[in-house]
């Protein structure tokens, strides 16, 4: 089939911090977009950057040549596709965007591929929301060779790098692994800060003198700064980043990997989330590690 273009009509279910982000860069760039998600407010948002709201998923998804799914679990991303694939149209592709285990994406596909005359494409994302926003955001795509061509001009748009990771799960593993090295990138700069503070180090001067070693990161250069200053408005909460690391360990496991360090962070996240932090960003892993710390925004800097 040819590839797409603008005009061909795109479902888009899923309007949360990310899917929204996308959805609104596709909408703008002028994509033929009908979007719907149980928030309204959502909805608003990326009406107003073009798209059309769709009166319920099951609308969003029929007729539509490219259906892309945006949700925070696997099992929801499973639950959806379970009731909406006798919705697709002949010929359609069902993209998830969402962050889910190669299982589980596997299973989607395969369900679609047996039950429908569509197909699946599972396509990871990186960066921010912000990022997502101007289509600055890497794509991890597995899928068939026909299907990922065909998606190419829509893939364009919404990154500005695409990778073919060779099947559904290398796409949803990948993604996965960048988050595993991330998160617990960011449980040891927490440690490390918390750390290099009781040394009575001031925090520009730890900030400026990590920079200049192998201690730096892609987090100390988005995260550092925010726990510096105690911004922890959510980005990319603790409970997500939990929830990755913890499909991460799931997954390694089950193909007799060995990971004791996610492990460890998936832990170090999970004291955070059960000491009440759950919804703030990631950085807030940094709360149960200060040993000064009373209440939420009471510190003793003497």
């Amino acid at each position: 089939m040819s590839p797409l273009v603008p005009s061909d009509s795109i479902g888009f279910v899923g309007l949360g911090a990310m899917g929204g982000a996308i959805a609104r860069n596709l909408a703008t760039a002028g994509w033929t977009m009908r979007v719907f998600d149980l928030n309204g407010p959502a909805i608003d948002r990326t009406t107003a950057a073009g798209a059309a709201a769709a009166s319920s998923a099951k609308d969003a998804v029929t007729g539509s040549a490219v259906v892309f799914s945006s949700l925070p679990t696997p099992e929801l991303v499973e639950k959806f596709w379970a009731e909406q694939a006798p919705n697709l149209a002949s010929g359609s592709i069902a993209v998830d965007l969402s962050t889910i285990d190669p299982a589980t994406s596997r299973r989607i596909s395969d369900m679609i591929a047996a039950s429908t005359s569509a197909s699946f494409v599972a396509c990871t994302v990186g960066k921010t929301p912000a990022h997502a926003e101007k289509g600055e955001i890497p794509a991890f795509v597995g899928g068939s060779t026909a299907d990922i061509e065909r998606l190419a001009p829509l893939l364009k748009v919404l990154s500005n790098d695409v990778y073919d990771m060779g099947s559904v799960e290398g796409a949803t593993i990948f993604k996965l692994v960048s988050n595993l090295v991330g998160m617990s990138n960011l449980a040891i700069l927490a440690e490390g800060y918390v750390l290099a503070r009781r040394a009575g180090i001031p925090a520009d001067r730890f900030t400026e003198a990590l920079r200049t070693t192998g201690g730096w990161s892609v987090q100390a250069d988005l995260r550092l700064d925010w726990m510096v200053a105690d911004d922890l408005a959510p980005r990319f909460a603790v409970d997500m980043a939990a929830k990755d690391l913890r499909l991460s360990v799931n997954a390694a496991a089950e193909w007799h990997v060995p990971t004791p360090v996610a492990a460890a962070s998936l832990a170090a996240f999970t004291t955070a989330s059960a000491s009440g932090h759950g919804a703030l960003d990631a950085a807030a892993i940094v709360e149960p590690l200060d040993p000064r710390r009373v209440a939420r925004g009471e510190r003793d800097e003497s």
